[in-house]
């Protein structure tokens, strides 16, 4: 199975195939929002409204496995974004991203992104000693580490990235700034 063969919920029930972005970019991200990442809604809202025109999408899926930083309904999340951020991007349901209950689309991306660590930085310090607390062998599994966690799908549905919530959003926009 592919990028395309698969589907999520969106907030409002409805399911959303994966096929109805063939040759557009997708970037897939879990959020949170009440995460130290939850300002990545920022930079995202504004990729969204640079490069949606020319085929840009971004599939929000909240999640609620990360600390608990996601307490809210799909509707209190939804109107946490839009007023906070105004994020115009479809929000998808509150859904797991790792474990036995894991969206398929997840498990997909994470087959073909594992984890490559969290770059260099205070930051990457940080996430690194919380998460060596949490699963000592967390370097050596796919499974999403935190909050924002990123994937790019290019116009032909291969997951061509994976971006930590640690890495710069400066470079998430270059790298789906170069396949717009």
């Amino acid at each position: 199975m592919g990028f395309y063969d698969y589907s999520v919920t969106d907030a409002q029930g409805n399911e959303v195939s994966m096929a109805d972005f063939k040759g557009k970019v997708v970037l897939v991200v879990n959020t949170a929002t009440g995460c130290g990442f939850t300002p990545h809604y920022e930079p995202l809202e504004k990729m969204y409204e640079e490069f949606h025109a020319q085929g840009l999408e971004i599939v929000d899926v909240p999640c609620n496995q990360f600390a608990g930083q996601t307490p809210g309904t799909d509707e209190e999340i939804h109107e946490f974004c839009t007023l906070k951020y105004n994020t115009q991007f479809p929000q998808m349901k509150k859904s797991d991203v790792n474990g036995e209950n894991a969206l398929p689309l997840f498990t997909y991306l994470k087959s073909q992104k594992g984890f490559e660590g969290f770059g260099i930085g205070p930051v990457a310090l940080s996430m690194s000693a919380m998460l060596k607390k949490i699963d000592k062998d967390y370097k050596n599994n796919p499974d999403i580490k935190w909050n924002f966690t990123k994937f790019l799908v290019n116009r032909e549905g291969e997951v061509v990235a994976r971006f930590e919530p640690t890495e710069s959003m400066k470079k998430v926009r270059e790298c789906v700034a170069s396949l717009i």
